[in-house]
């Protein structure tokens, strides 16, 4: 099989396509021809130049923390899934083989793509504990993408904020990928009233298009002004954060209301913030950081998404051998939708 290899870390030229064996599914390992894989900004590319050392990647590695394909192959032990099943798979997951419903694994985990052979490939073997079934009307570029973000966002506002139809919430980022999830699912799934926040016009209106009820671009804005204008002087329910931006968060905290609820799965932007803690006690809000997802919620992300109350940001669809590239241009855009890597075309 084809396959790309990072030998050394580096810049996106160490990201080698070769030919190597077809891996073989093991006890309670289930094998995947690849159609899909996301390219992410920290689990792919800062972990090519070698900025994840805390996460203990060892090489040689093939990446990829995500995959979506069809099945052609199961290992020993393995009755749930069988040869043309299509399925999604993604994070960590058992290193050793275990049952099919992972009861007996030894405890050594870690992610794929990290830890053991990644979805950056035409074929990666999975423990089939970890496998989730998808919808026919659910495409393989769109499933890894809604695999990768969807489910953290679901946590953030459904378990996690408990977001409820009618309530306020603030979306910042909107335009990037968990931004832009949240705002769909917070507005279609929930019936929330949903603000959408971002540095620019064209990038907070992408919030509208979304379906966000309003639009509010910092950059121009006066972000907190326009909160409580919007809510009649209230604050929102829930602020949806994933950023940490220090210049702008201390402004939408203050934006929330009575009880208000902040939740985040991320910090690039910061992660040092100052904030007002009179405001904090004051309203009784409550913080909390959660990432991850919950196994429960994915195969709701995916039902969604085939509803079309989802829609992913996909940039870009590139061949798997034109890894290098697509590392190249994560690094020059910022706020760019998702690239997905389809190794079966070449």
């Amino acid at each position: 099989m084809k396959a790309i290899v990072i030998r050394e870390f580096g810049p996106p030229d160490v990201l080698r396509y070769e030919d190597l064996p077809d891996p073989q599914p093991q006890r309670g390992e289930i094998r995947i021809v690849v159609h899909a894989a996301t390219v992410n900004r920290v689990l792919d590319v800062a972990v090519r130049r070698g900025a994840q050392a805390q996460r203990g990647v060892e090489l040689p590695l093939i990446p990829g923390v995500d995959c979506a394909g069809v099945i052609d192959a199961v290992g020993p032990g393995v009755t749930r899934w069988k040869v043309g099943d299509r399925v999604c798979a993604a994070g960590r997951m058992p290193l050793d083989p275990c049952a099919e419903d992972g009861n007996d694994a030894t405890g050594r985990s870690g992610m794929m793509g990290i830890k053991r052979p990644g979805g950056f490939a035409e074929k990666v073997c999975v423990p089939a504990s970890v496998a989730f079934g998808l919808p026919d009307a659910l495409g393989f570029h769109e499933a890894a993408v809604v695999m990768r973000h969807c489910p953290t966002a679901w946590n953030l506002l459904v378990n996690i904020a408990e977001l409820k139809a009618g309530e306020w919430v603030l979306i910042m980022g909107a335009s990037g990928n968990l931004g832009s999830v949240g705002i769909q699912i917070a507005k279609h799934v929930i019936g929330a009233r949903v603000i959408a926040v971002a540095g620019s016009r064209v990038r907070a209106d992408a919030g509208l298009e979304l379906g966000a009820d309003h639009a509010i671009d910092y950059g121009t804005q006066d972000l907190r002004a326009e909160v409580m204008r919007i809510t009649d002087g209230k604050g929102v329910n829930v602020l949806y954060d994933n950023i940490a931006n220090p210049d702008v968060l201390p402004e939408a905290f203050r934006a929330l209301g009575e009880k208000g609820r902040l939740v985040t799965a991320g910090a690039h932007g910061g992660p040092n913030v100052m904030i007002d803690f009179f405001h904090l006690y004051d309203k009784k809000i409550t913080i909390k950081g959660m990432p991850g997802a919950r196994d429960a919620d994915r195969p709701k992300c995916f039902a969604a998404a085939a509803e079309g109350k989802i829609k992913v940001r996909i940039a870009h669809v590139m061949a798997l051998s034109q890894a290098p590239e697509a590392h190249r241009m994560m690094e020059a855009d910022a706020g760019m939708g998702k690239i997905v890597l389809d190794p079966t075309m070449g």
